[in-house]
């Protein structure tokens, strides 16, 4: 009775011991760490397919902290870079792309990342008003990549990006003459007026800059530069019908305040020679 007993129990327990370690052994042939963070990327990559963004970002984050060695880490982290441009996470983005860019320099997605990183700086927060380093950035990211792909095929769109960045810097220069202006000193308006020009020559600002440059002298009563500014926008938009009917407007204000300024001028010199004649009347 003993004897059956203990064989009823053996039984089962050797098959339960055969079966478990059966199973292990299955596992760890099958189950390599690579075959581990294959598993995962391709889960991470499905889901970025499916555009489920943000848990890609999880899932990706985790192999990136457990698969060195893997073979798995460029991947994952051109597609986290990737995850985060697609969030418009654009600061995580750009942190992505430009460590993609120091640990896998030869990587044939090396070009593409730091496009995007350039990307990722211009579509970072910006106010005119505020601190410029997100535009200085950008454009630094810009000239590097053209300075690093010289022939690239993309160029077009980098000098795209390029003067929208070059805009946003002018638009801080034409807002503080602007300023002066209203604030009537003319001198300090024609001072920054003259700096966007020359520095900024295909800013959009520059038809607004060049009347507002040509009220500046008119307001200091130089008409002659006055005139030479607005025949610079004239000659610029011969095409653009408002920009003419706001030729002539302006040329009228200027002959009118220079009328003003010519009779201004008998005032003082009659009051001047009738206090002269006074003066020698008293001696």
């Amino acid at each position: 009775m003993k004897t059956l007993f203990k064989n009823t129990l053996f039984v089962p327990l050797f098959l339960y011991m055969t079966t478990m370690m059966g199973c292990s052994g299955t596992s760890n042939e099958k189950m390599t760490h690579t075959d581990w963070c294959k598993k995962r990327y391709d889960v991470a990559e499905e889901l970025f397919k499916s555009k489920k963004y943000g848990r890609t970002v999880e899932k990706l984050e985790e192999i990136l902290s457990t698969c060195a060695g893997s073979g798995y880490m460029e991947q994952a982290q051109f597609l986290l870079a990737e995850s985060y441009f697609n969030l418009e996470q654009w600061i995580e983005a750009r942190g992505e792309y430009g460590s993609f860019i120091v640990n896998f320099p030869a990587s044939p997605f090396a070009e593409t990342a730091e496009f995007r990183k350039a990307v990722s700086s211009f579509n970072m927060d910006y106010k005119v008003d505020r601190d410029e380093s997100n535009t200085t950035a950008a454009l630094k990211d810009f000239e590097r990549y053209l300075a690093n792909h010289p022939s690239s095929p993309l160029r077009d769109s980098v000098n795209y990006y390029y003067d929208q960045l070059i805009d946003r810097v002018a638009e801080k220069e034409f807002q503080t003459g602007r300023l002066y202006l209203r604030m009537e000193k003319p001198q300090a308006a024609v001072i920054y007026f003259k700096e966007f020009l020359e520095t900024y020559p295909k800013a959009k600002r520059r038809q607004e800059v060049l009347f507002l440059i040509s009220d500046a002298y008119t307001d200091l009563d130089q008409f002659d530069p006055a005139r030479q500014y607005l025949a610079i926008a004239q000659n610029e938009a011969l095409e653009d019908a408002e920009i003419q009917k706001r030729v002539k407007k302006a040329e009228t204000k200027i002959a009118n305040a220079e009328e003003a300024y010519e009779k201004r001028l008998k005032q003082e010199a009659e009051k001047k020679r009738l206090q002269k004649e006074e003066k020698n009347l008293t001696n």
